[in-house]
């Protein structure tokens, strides 16, 4: 079976994407965004395009809806009905890295969030947080409400300046692996990007038998 990991956020614009490029270029996988919701800046998919992951290797989105707000609601504006069997993992030659919209709990439908879409793919998740004010709780809430489903999780990934004493008790606390940290990159393109993400993580922690 394809080698897959879901890639989602304790919140919006935490770096999911520039941390899912990252680790899409490194893997040499194929990359999906399920659901964009906003399309006015651009997708997400571009951005990934743009960071370094070869075109061809990104998948379509299942939805692309235009208003930019969880997906829920997008979809209710747009007039569409996002069903979850559209959202079966697409069979991809080798590795697969799956995006989120928003933080784990953010809403598909009025009756299925992210967590519970990542709950029924049973595939690895990586949880993206910031290292800002705040990340300790949001990332606590986050790996309980992944673990309350079932959600296998491989690990935390952080974004942003060094915070030892943050990312250390999250780790402790949530009984989690820390991954490695992405630092803000003054010049962000695929060059630096994937410099920094060899700098700072082991591809070898995103690899493994138990990926399926």
């Amino acid at each position: 079976m394809t080698r897959t990991i879901v890639v989602t956020g304790t919140d919006t614009d935490v770096g999911k994407t520039v941390f899912a490029a990252a680790l899409t270029g490194a893997l040499g996988a194929h990359y999906w965004k399920p659901v964009q919701a906003g399309l006015a800046d651009g997708s997400d998919a571009g951005s990934v395009a743009r960071l370094g992951v070869d075109p061809a290797k990104v998948l379509p989105e299942a939805y692309r809806l235009a208003t930019p707000c969880s997906p829920h609601r997008a979809a209710e504006i747009d007039g569409v009905t996002i069903d979850p069997a559209r959202l079966a993992l697409p069979a991809v030659e080798g590795p697969l890295v799956v995006e989120g919209a928003g933080g784990v709990l953010v809403p598909l439908t009025r009756t299925r969030s992210f967590a519970d879409q990542a709950a029924a793919w049973g595939r690895p998740v990586v949880l993206v947080a910031r290292t800002a004010l705040g990340t300790i709780n949001h990332s606590l809430l986050s790996i309980e409400a992944l673990r309350a489903r079932g959600v296998p999780l491989l690990g935390v990934a952080f974004i942003g300046d060094a915070v030892e004493d943050s990312e250390a008790t999250i780790a402790a606390v949530g009984q989690v692996k820390r991954l490695g940290r992405l630092p803000w990159l003054a010049d962000l393109n695929a060059e630096t990007l994937a410099a920094a993400f060899a700098a700072h993580f082991d591809a070898n922690d995103f690899r493994g038998e138990d990926f399926r």
